[in-house]
């Protein structure tokens, strides 16, 4: 493939940007509840920040570089660049629009309101001030600009202010600048009042008002906010590292000074302070965004947590599989049959308590598992300690390189370290990224295996707001490919052929074309070919061209992916038959699957991976097979569901751009009923479990019922 193939792929950097705006547009819908609009607001800044630290750090790198290289659609970094400010400032500025008109005003009439200095009446004026005085002063450091001083080396993501003085005792203003960095372990939002009223003041507001006490004999003319955003990919060379730990630590501290890729400024700051800031921190024009309002809105996440039920979506409790109910030795109900479960409508806890009762059982003698971002507070790292500590071999393969989880990692590997279990941190040049854990266990036949696989990390946090897929198995065929790629992660193993599990680097990418190849022979046979993947991204080039090549056959190709897509749909001969739809809500769509028709013997593949490069060549992988037709069924079922979505569902156009299912439809004349499949799922999975224990128990079940098998 040649470089500069705009009309088969568009531009990764841009197609992401497309979809932190459909994260946006979530926050513009009036019909969501309040608390959830803002919610999404800062989850919309969240993403902003990575995308710079990681994906425009990246394209700064090589213009410093001098790499003129295109890319498949032909930018080069630069273009790339100028292309995501042209992108980028009228989406921060629609963001702050509905911060500024409709967020805070609504908020405000809700009785959750943002005040200002001058709006605090006498009293809390000094309250402010005592806490200013007794709290904030010791822990503030003004830091002087001038020939002596230079221009401070600022932490990323971290909030400023650039003070100007003016010395009172000269006739001329001779106006010098100061910066103080608001600290991080403070809590930006201060609150006024009762405890039962949620009126606050921000922390940089009440720094500015009382300015004046940290320049004795000076006077603060006037205060701005400003904002930097550094380089925050680590640069390992794996090879040469003695301790990948260490490594890791030192190069975790050093990205908190990385190269400057962002600063964002108020709007209201004077050109002249600008540009000081500017020659200063020697930033580009298409790297400053001016922004009208409180700069970070991601620091608002923590005013989504007010407890206002009525402001928030209806709330929603996990429900335990009826396979784990009727039978409390997980072991026997994981003999008897498949389990799978679609988090978080099924409750992340049976996997927890999983593990738990592998560290109990005094039958477990092993256990081995994956961690690639896991809770601060987790349950499974207790129990694989625990299982540690109960003499058991404990095996925890943990991804020190999952970005952003590197320090919480660190954390972990060195508290599970401690209670003796066998820590080991991937292999060199790969991140560790497929989610399992094996359990071997003596049972009455002999030594026995159960495995866990899933699409999503062992986190119960992220859990309750990711949907996921997760099958329970004792496939004695799946066990042993799950023992041998432990095998592979852990020693020297050089097996790269396995029975069931399709694993990257080995052999992802060659199996999806293969499926793809036999899906487009089938449809030539029969007429009938259909390929329904769901997904994360689409990026890789050879798979993308090859799905081109399945819709010019007359494949009907569905592709449900949340993010990053390259392809381009309904091309007249060249991508007429594929769909591309985009699921933005109330959870995050995280799940991977992908289904090949087959002429009705249908094969289906659960995983942890996308379709983009680094998922198939630098990553370890796992897809795993659906083989129980019941299972397969019911999957199937599911992501037809999805696409039956007319609330949350976008279609992608072939210029890259998206448009809401509903506002198609309503376009072409058809009827249609909205279904919102998330809620859909969450009812559903609610009358089931009503069902199910109406039949246990032989009686309409209560609420309480239901409360009681939830805390079992």
């Amino acid at each position: 493939m040649t470089k500069g193939n705009s009309e088969y792929f568009l531009n990764r950097e841009l197609t992401w940007l497309e979809f932190n705006k459909r994260v946006l547009e979530e926050a513009a819908d009036i019909n969501q509840p309040l608390l959830e609009r803002l919610k999404f607001l800062s989850i919309f800044s969240n993403n902003l920040d990575e995308f710079f630290m990681i994906r425009v750090a990246g394209l700064k790198r090589q213009i410093r570089n001098n790499v003129n290289e295109l890319t498949t659609d032909g930018m080069t970094a630069r273009e790339q660049m100028n292309e995501i400010y042209k992108t980028l400032v009228p989406l921060i500025d629609e963001q702050y629009r509905i911060f500024n008109d409709e967020i805070v005003p609504a908020l405000k009439e809700n009785s959750i309101e943002f005040v200002t200095y001058k709006d605090l009446t006498e009293e809390d004026r000094m309250i402010v001030k005592s806490y200013f005085d007794d709290e904030l002063f010791p822990v503030l450091t003004p830091l002087a600009i001038d020939n002596v001083h230079p221009f401070p080396n600022l932490i990323n993501r971290s909030l400023a202010l650039a003070i100007i003085l003016d010395d009172p005792d000269t006739q001329q203003i001779e106006e010098k600048v100061c910066v103080i960095q608001l600290p991080n372990n403070i809590s930006r939002f201060y609150p006024i009042g009762s405890k039962d009223e949620n009126q606050f003041i921000l922390l940089e507001e009440i720094i500015k008002a009382n300015a004046d006490k940290l320049f004795p004999g000076m006077r603060a003319i006037e205060s701005f906010a400003f904002r930097i955003t550094r380089n925050a990919d680590l640069d390992l060379e794996e090879e040469e590292a003695d301790d990948l730990l260490t490594l890791i630590e030192e190069e975790v501290k050093k990205r908190r000074l990385g190269i400057l890729v962002r600063l964002e400024v108020d709007k209201k700051m004077p050109d002249q302070l600008l540009n000081f800031l500017i020659n200063a921190l020697k930033v580009n024009s298409n790297e400053i965004y001016r922004i009208s309002g409180p700069l970070n809105l991601g620091d608002y996440l923590s005013i989504c947590k007010i407890e206002r039920r009525d402001l928030k979506y209806k709330s929603f409790t996990p429900r335990i599989s009826s396979f784990f109910r009727k039978q409390d030795d997980y072991f026997k109900a994981i003999q008897e049959s498949d389990i799978f479960l679609h988090h978080p409508f099924y409750s992340f806890a049976s996997v927890g308590e999983f593990i738990a009762q592998s560290a109990e059982d005094p039958n477990v003698y092993a256990i081995k598992l994956t961690l690639y971002r896991t809770s601060g507070d987790s349950p499974i790292i207790r129990s694989l300690i625990e299982a540690a500590e109960n003499g058991k071999q404990v095996t925890a393969v943990v991804e020190l390189k999952a970005r952003f989880d590197e320090e919480n990692n660190i954390i972990w590997a060195r508290a599970l370290e401690n209670a003796g279990v066998h820590v080991v941190y991937g292999l060199v040049g790969l991140k560790t990224h497929c989610k399992m854990a094996l359990v071997v266990r003596k049972d009455e036949i002999g030594m026995s295996r159960y495995l866990h696989l899933s699409t999503g990390n062992y986190n119960s946090f992220t859990s309750r707001i990711y949907t996921d897929f997760g099958l329970f198995t004792a496939n004695e065929e799946f066990c042993e490919d799950a023992s041998d790629l432990f095998n592979f992660l852990t020693g020297y193993s050089k097996k790269s052929d396995y029975r069931k599990l399709v694993v990257a680097p080995y052999n992802m990418r060659k199996k999806i074309v293969k499926l793809i190849e036999e899906e487009i022979e089938s449809h030539k046979k029969f007429g009938n070919g259909y390929l329904l993947f769901k997904n994360n991204s689409i990026v890789d080039d050879e798979v993308i061209m090859k799905l081109y090549q399945a819709s010019k056959a007359g494949v009907k190709i569905d592709l449900i992916t949340r993010g990053i897509c390259r392809l381009r749909p309904q091309v007249k001969g060249l991508s007429e038959n594929i769909n591309v739809y985009s699921l933005v809500g109330r959870f995050l769509e995280h799940s991977r699957a992908y289904y090949f028709h087959n002429n009705g013997d249908s094969r289906l593949y659960l995983g942890s991976a996308d379709l983009m490069q680094r998922n198939f060549d630098r990553r370890v992988e796992v897809l795993f097979p659906i083989e129980d037709r019941r299972i397969k069924e019911d999957i199937f079922e599911i992501l037809e569901l999805y696409l039956t979505d007319t609330a949350k569902t976008r279609v992608m156009q072939s210029d890259g751009s998206y448009l809401r299912k509903s506002q198609l439809l309503k376009e072409k004349g058809e009827q249609f009923k909205e279904v919102n499949i998330q809620e859909h799922f969450v009812k559903k999975v609610i009358k089931k479990h009503e069902r199910e224990l109406k039949a246990e128990n032989g009686k309409k079940a209560s609420k309480g019922d239901i409360r009681k098998v939830e805390a079992n």
